[in-house]
């Protein structure tokens, strides 16, 4: 009976955010204050009570959802996690979880993350879609044909649970992909409101910055693997778990297959730790028979 926990990504972020854990939890005022001071401005004010545009910038949204999500597994008594994973940007706060890295060198590279995330979406416009109700086979297979004809990047980049999976690319290849998916037969090909093409080839200048400082930083032995994105397996070796992460920015985030990796491995129960329920209701599509909650 194994117990995972799981963290959330970027898209979780609400006006208000860990103002009640900060309020209530002594361990968790002392992250937030933490992640001021290393931050340099007061993130937390403006996750209590910033507006919904302000968090919804890159390099806001992306170090908000780390500090809430670890603010918030640390207010849990004896949390001795069986092994984790955090979907895209949640990675970084497993990593925190299962002491891979210490907080305050996990938030640092967030933050460079974030802003070389920010640039590579301002050279190019670009943008992401979900599609729904379509086989992912199919949905990779009309992604794959529109690049190789139209020399368009389109790829397929969150598979977050069976029937739901995330494009993304250029304008113009995410809009000739949900045209060419609906008539295919997708219920849905909905364009989202980001500001660039994440987990695409598009972030390759990001990947190249994020790089030098996950090289720079130390990455320890975890106390317990991590079902790493863009393998969708357990890794407890750090110098593997280091490659990975800069590979998670270009790559897909295989959530589907990392949650039915951790069942098989005999994950009972996940527990999501950081802003709203996203990955609890994931994981019920993903597989009924697992126990899953949340604290946020």
């Amino acid at each position: 009976m194994n117990h995972a926990y799981i963290f959330p990504g970027q898209g979780s972020q609400f006006s208000g955010m860990g103002k009640n854990l900060y309020e209530a939890n002594p361990s968790a005022k002392s992250i937030f204050e933490q992640a001021n001071e290393i931050l340099g401005f007061r993130i937390s004010d403006i996750m209590f009570a910033g507006s919904d545009e302000q968090l919804k910038q890159t390099d806001i949204t992306q170090p908000a959802v780390f500090i809430h999500s670890v603010a918030a597994f640390h207010t849990i008594d004896h949390a001795i996690p069986d092994m984790v994973a955090g979907h895209s940007l949640g990675e970084f706060s497993a990593l925190v979880a299962n002491k891979t890295l210490l907080f305050e060198d996990a938030l640092k590279l967030v933050a460079i993350r974030a802003k070389a995330m920010q640039k590579a979406c301002e050279q190019q416009p670009s943008t992401m879609a979900a599609v729904l109700g379509l086989d992912d086979n199919k949905v990779e297979e009309i992604c794959a044909d529109i690049s190789q004809k139209t020399g368009e990047i389109v790829v397929a980049a969150n598979y977050n649970c069976p029937g739901q999976l995330v494009i993304s690319g250029t304008m113009k290849g995410i809009e000739t992909a949900c045209d060419q998916l609906k008539a295919a037969g997708a219920k849905r090909a909905l364009v989202l409101p980001v500001g660039g093409a994440f987990h695409s080839p598009l972030m390759d200048s990001a990947k190249d910055e994020l790089a030098q400082a996950i090289h720079n930083t130390k990455f320890s032995t975890p106390d317990c693997p991590v079902y790493q994105n863009v393998v969708a397996k357990a890794v407890d070796d750090p110098l593997i778990i280091k490659d990975n992460l800069i590979a998670q920015l270009t790559g897909p985030v295989r959530w589907t297959q990392c949650v039915l990796a951790m069942v098989a491995d005999g994950a009972h129960t996940f527990t999501e730790c950081g802003p709203g329920k996203v990955l609890q209701g994931l994981i019920q599509k993903i597989y009924k028979e697992t126990q899953v909650n949340g604290i946020s």
